[in-house]
């Protein structure tokens, strides 16, 4: 949810779906006046506020209900470690009891409504927090944290009366963290690391534990958000804090679901806005059900395939493990901006400088070939025979010296390099101790990062856990896969925020002329036949053949003669999914006979299948070119999403196909296309002429017009193929599908 969000829209129907996602509020948006300009053209916002919550980390004061200082009970260790808490903020703890006097010598007050001040925080360990939470409304408190499980997470029941406790916070005007959240909030934070911190938001709060310990390993962490069950506040409230607070250089995320889309994208465009990164671990890879899609499209655009697409499009770096999540969190929040992109591999190693760059090619790193100067340079330390064009093999002997600096040195020094990364795959003292010193040395004097692997398997090496673990200049990795990871989003990160323009800026706010027009056209609850789904495109500018829709044989050859041979005869029907499988194209009539006995076999396979026509198509036979898909889903979690991929009769079998959700501009459109592993078949392959990329994109920029005006309306949308002709020559829809939601 967007901060506050009491109340409900009543002034348009189409954007009635507003209130039901709980997006924005009756007049204002954290204290700001909604206007039209707040709401995109499909009635979703377009501004997120962030939640003050500056009282909920450092209260002033506390209220612990239902304190206890009994030994033995749960209550007892959670209110002694927020005694501690409190001491460490300088906050004003009041225990909150009906029967004690005092809890740990604090006097303890009988209820909410009997403390001597207003509390900034209440802690509810209790377990129904519902009748607490209208008290807490009428003594104004301004946050909660219910600990309290058997809500959401155990079935219908359970979500019901978290229903009920979400609806009273909407009442209230309070903050709710939880329920089924945990003390992780109110840990203790090292205070004497310096630095660019980490700030931390888990679902699950012993999978934020792997990031939470790396205070022990001299990285700062500023705040732990552990957000449960989100029944009022969720992880998009504190990525959009975590991105405004000046200590925070990255944002590490634990997501098992995401409770609002928009909200979510929202959250990320402002962190994107600020160059803060936001890292993730999103669960949910695998497809836990079948889904079913009449369009290919549909069949294309699985959940998690979405969820991808949205965070990669507003920069949000996904990782799988925790231990990638922490590793790319610590570099991202610590790493200046990257002088250059080039990566230099530096080692004792001839094998391990091999290993290490086949996996950081192949990871997409650039690894420059090093200057014929430049090598000439590095062999006045390193034997001739050994290769320094990058990787850079030193042979060993020379980190044991004075060499070992300048060679460093002078790889750092190089325009081209922005990384070094140097993997040491085990300990070989003393002279792995000077190598160790000599990286934090130069490190220390220089602007470019410098990574280093320490492979050992112990790990209590003084080299490592001393002199590089000590350095806050130099990004220490334990495996060769986290270090190419972490590099590879450092790059990615910099140069995605590099000119970074929201498209929330410039979505539309206002329907376009073509709205009105593909309205009329929309039958709601039913799939339209390939005829009316041309003319919604024809209604977006979208080119379609030259075609018409005939009754008889005799209309058909008409038709024919006015569209021009040779043609494609097709049958046209308002459930007709896949004609193709079913016999119900020709293609390639060139005579007036041809089309007759065409007309007379389509209408008899419809008849023999069962299928209803709203007649024949007779088409204008367009030039091959490259066949692509192009379509329109609706996702349960962030609406309208658009498709583009290879298409053809083989769109399912190569399932070549990238993503994003609407707004997005011309930027984000050939990026998709970028993604695509056939992306050489629109530049042209085996003498074929390049195709019409600019019209493709342009194609995909219309549909998802179509997609923010009529998504709600539209669940499933498929243009395939969509026929690419060569530069120059556009691109034409040869056929559609259309399903009415």
């Amino acid at each position: 949810m967007l901060g506050s969000t009491h109340g409900t829209f009543t002034t348009d129907p189409r954007r009635a779906h507003v209130v039901a996602c709980g997006e924005l509020p009756p007049g204002a948006v954290h204290g700001r006046a909604v206007t039209a300009d707040d709401l995109d053209v499909s009635g979703r916002p377009l501004y997120s506020g962030v939640p003050d919550l500056d009282r909920f980390f450092r209260p002033n004061s506390v209220a612990v209900v239902g304190a206890s200082d009994a030994e033995g009970r749960p209550n007892t260790g959670i209110t002694r470690q927020l005694i501690a808490w409190a001491e460490r903020v300088g906050a004003r703890l009041h225990p909150v009891h009906p029967t004690r006097q005092s809890v740990f010598g604090i006097p303890c007050f009988p209820s909410v409504a009997d403390l001597p001040e207003q509390v900034d925080l209440a802690v509810l360990l209790v377990g129904d927090p519902l009748p607490v939470i209208e008290q807490l409304a009428e003594e104004k408190v301004r946050f909660a944290v219910a600990f309290a499980s058997g809500f959401a997470e155990t079935g219908e029941e359970g979500a019901a009366a978290q229903a009920r406790l979400a609806a009273a916070v909407q009442r209230s005007g309070l903050r709710l963290l939880g329920p089924n959240t945990n003390l992780n909030a109110f840990e203790h934070f090292r205070a004497d690391l310096e630095g660019p911190a980490i700030a931390l938001i888990t679902q699950s709060g012993h999978q934020g534990r792997p990031v939470f310990a790396m205070q022990e390993l001299g990285v700062r962490l500023s705040h732990w958000a552990p957000t449960g069950n989100e029944a009022d506040l969720e992880t998009s409230d504190f990525i959009s804090y975590f991105a405004e607070r000046p200590e925070v250089g990255a944002i590490a995320c634990y997501v098992e679901g995401l409770k609002d889309g928009r909200a979510f994208l929202l959250a990320a465009d402002r962190a994107a806005r600020r160059g803060v990164p936001v890292v993730a671990v999103k669960v949910g890879r695998t497809e836990t059900g079948a889904r079913t899609a009449a369009s290919h499209t549909g069949k294309l655009t699985g959940a998690d395939a979405v969820v991808d697409a949205a965070m990669r499009q507003f920069g949000v770096v996904r990782v799988d493990g925790l231990d990638e999540l922490q590793d790319t969190a610590a570099l991202l929040a610590r790493a200046r901006p990257p002088a250059a992109d080039g990566v230099a591999v530096y080692s004792i190693s001839g094998g391990t400088g091999a290993h290490f760059s086949d996996l950081a090619t192949e990871a997409g790193l650039s690894l420059p070939t090093l200057s014929e100067a430049k090598q000439a340079e590095l062999h006045q330390w390193i034997p001739e025979y050994l290769n320094v064009a990058n990787p850079i093999d030193n042979g060993g002997h020379p980190v044991g010296d004075w060499r070992g600096r300048r060679i460093i040195d002078a790889i750092l020094d190089d325009p081209q390099v922005g990384v070094l990364i140097c993997p040491i795959t085990g300990p070989f003292p003393p002279m792995s101790d000077k190598l160790a010193q000599d990286l934090v040395d130069a490190a220390e004097q220089t602007d470019k990062l410098v990574c280093v692997v320490w492979g050992s398997p112990v790990g209590t090496e003084d080299a490592y856990r001393t002199t590089l673990l000590g350095s806050s200049r130099v990004a220490t990795f334990r495996t060769f896969a986290n270090c190419i990871t972490a590099v590879r989003a450092h790059l990615d990160h910099h140069r995605f925020t590099t000119g970074y323009r929201s498209p929330f800026d410039e979505a539309p706010r206002t329907p376009s002329p073509s709205f009105r027009k593909a309205q009329a056209l929309m039958r709601p609850g039913q799939q339209l036949s390939e005829h009316a789904a041309k003319q919604l495109l024809r209604a977006y500018g979208i080119r379609v053949p030259r075609e018409q829709l005939v009754t008889s044989a005799a209309a058909a050859v008409r038709a024919a003669g006015l569209v021009g041979y040779p043609v494609v005869m097709k049958a046209s029907g308002p459930q007709l999914a896949h004609k193709t499988e079913l016999g119900l194209v020709k293609i390639g009539l060139t005579s007036a006979s041809q089309v007759r006995d065409a007309y007379r076999e389509l209408t008899d396979i419809a008849r023999y299948e069962g299928v209803a026509l709203d007649g024949i198509l007779v088409c204008q036979m367009v030039e091959p070119g490259v066949e692509m898909v192009v379509g329109v889903t609706h996702d349960a979690l962030f609406g309208p999403t658009v498709t583009v991929g290879l298409g053809g009769v083989l769109v399912e079998v190569l399932r070549d196909a990238a993503v994003r959700v609407p707004p997005f501009g011309e930027y984000q459109a050939k990026a998709m296309l970028s993604e695509l592993r056939g992306r050489a078949l629109l530049d042209g392959v085996r003498g074929a002429a390049p195709a019409d990329v600019d019209a493709l994109v342009e194609v995909v920029l219309r549909v998802e017009r179509m997609a923010l005006e009529l998504g709600d309306d539209l669940a499933e949308l498929d243009i395939n193929p969509l026929m690419v002709l060569p530069r120059g020559q556009g691109a034409v829809a040869l056929d559609a599908l259309a399903v009415c939601r």
